[in-house]
């Protein structure tokens, strides 16, 4: 390994990253106390974090363009996987998500397709970046990213598929597609809206309704109620760390994974919501900034399908605390609780590092 090439390694990326997941691990153990089901979910977190660190330096070590010729068996591998959960998959929140291999660790390879939809279109794309605007290019572009997305859909998964179909976006947005191509596909998304309404499960139908009239489903909306409960009355400084009312008295559902932001506002307040922001969008911009800087085109798009997943994700996780956009089950990078989210992203942060270290 040439030492020149660590010389390059983010430093700063890296030390943020460890920050927000061990914050994220405080976070945790506040919102599941008085639970004794879960009290062992921050030694866990802690594990996959150390798991994840290594997973970081390992991956990049490699060399990226290397692990590009892996892109389409990897790719391959997690349509298997992702078939597999559709025939015998375990069913958790309403989504046959996760394989439970010998009863020893679930797997979650919707997580693992964020990784392979990045190095396989971006793979794909930086081959055709001459000829992005021809219309051949876009469709076998899809055609890569439809497999994918149409096999988390049916899991029902619709908060990732949408993650998937936002990251092959940015990818797309990257690459220099044409903007005539992209107002296309969103007029066609618009279009098809009435036939995805149909395809979703009830519960999904559900959490866009009460979005749209909490009142008709109050029962259903008493867990987004009770986050907006914790957010507002955090205040400035908020309640203090393991205080607060709506997560340690457990009106807040799910307040370790989905909604442990309104963990954090209601204890920490305002000033503790905007630091744990502040890292996340510091982490984005390090990341947006090693894909700008990289001078070979697949390394590129394989950090911006990266920057794409975690900017969407808090937006959106962000937003649905807030009552702003629906619930999604979608988790904070790096802060919510999941060992597959959290060793997909180091893999992903990896790979960032491979090309920040060999940008030339």
């Amino acid at each position: 390994m040439n030492r020149q090439n660590w010389r390059q390694f983010d430093w700063l990326l890296f030390f943020a990253i460890v920050l927000v997941s061990i914050f994220g691990i405080v976070m945790i153990n506040s919102a599941i106390k008085g639970d004794p089901e879960l009290v062992d979910l921050p030694k866990r977190q802690a594990f996959y974090l150390g798991v994840g660190i290594l997973l970081v330096f390992s991956v990049a070590a490699f060399n990226y363009r290397l692990l590009r010729t892996l892109s389409i068996p990897f790719y391959l591998s997690v349509l298997a996987l992702l078939a597999m959960v559709g025939a015998a998959g375990q069913t958790i929140f309403g989504a046959q998500s996760w394989i439970n291999f010998f009863g020893l660790f679930p797997i979650q390879p919707s997580e693992l397709a964020k990784v392979a939809l990045a190095m396989a279109l971006g793979g794909y794309l930086a081959d055709n970046l001459d000829h992005i605007g021809e219309l051949r290019v876009v469709f076998f572009g899809v055609l890569i990213s439809l497999p994918i997305l149409a096999l988390v859909a049916l899991q029902p998964d619709l908060g990732t598929a949408i993650v998937l179909a936002v990251e092959a976006a940015f990818i797309f947005f990257v690459a220099g597609l044409p903007i005539r191509y992209m107002v296309a596909g969103f007029v066609l998304a618009l279009l098809s809206a009435p036939l995805a309404w149909n395809m979703l499960a009830e519960h999904q139908r559900t959490r866009i309704l009460i979005f749209i009239d909490p009142a008709a489903n109050p029962d259903a909306y008493f867990n987004v109620k009770q986050a907006l409960v914790g957010v507002g009355s955090g205040g400035l400084l908020g309640k203090g760390y393991g205080q607060g009312t709506q997560s340690q008295l457990h009106f807040l559902r799910v307040r370790h994974t989905d909604f442990i932001f309104s963990v954090v506002a209601e204890e920490l307040g305002f000033i503790g919501a905007t630091m744990l922001l502040f890292l996340l969008f510091f982490i984005i911009w390090r990341l947006w900034r090693i894909a700008d800087r990289s001078e070979d085109p697949f390394g590129k798009l394989l950090v911006a399908g990266l920057t794409g997943v975690i900017l969407f994700q808090t937006l959106v996780v962000v937003g649905m605390n807030m009552g702003l956009l629906p619930v999604t089950g979608l988790p904070l990078p790096f802060v919510s609780y999941g060992g597959n989210a959290m060793l997909s992203l180091m893999i992903f942060i990896g790979l960032a590092q491979s090309v920040a270290m060999r940008r030339s």
